[in-house]
């Protein structure tokens, strides 16, 4: 699952050593830790995902929980403050507009 939010993007994958925990991976230091304040961030310099935390599945569930009840915007990426996540997240979302616009003259 990707996690985008206005101050942070996640990769939560299935955590292969324990099925009661995911792996909460980010590109950005600091990303995992504003959505898991205590979380034991390890860094991996040869990852595609430079920074990883082992997290509780139900914590997990409860934080992405938490992100949603704290929506206060009516536009995401006007909620987007950094300059340059909000460049990126432009460009993923320019890339699925057009995934739109493909699969509709495929209809």
């Amino acid at each position: 699952m990707w996690l985008f939010v206005k101050d942070a993007f996640l990769s939560i994958v299935k955590y292969a050593e324990d099925p009661t925990a995911l792996l909460v991976r980010a590109r950005i230091k600091g990303d995992i830790e504003r959505i898991f304040a205590t979380a034991a961030v390890t860094e991996t310099s040869h990852a595609d995902y430079r920074f990883r935390a082992v997290i509780p599945r139900e914590e997990v569930a409860r934080a992405i929980a938490e992100e949603a009840r704290k929506i206060n915007y009516t536009n995401f990426k006007d909620s987007v403050k950094e300059e340059d996540r909000h460049d990126a997240y432009m460009n993923c979302w320019s890339i699925m507009w057009r995934l739109q616009e493909q699969r509709l003259k495929q209809m």
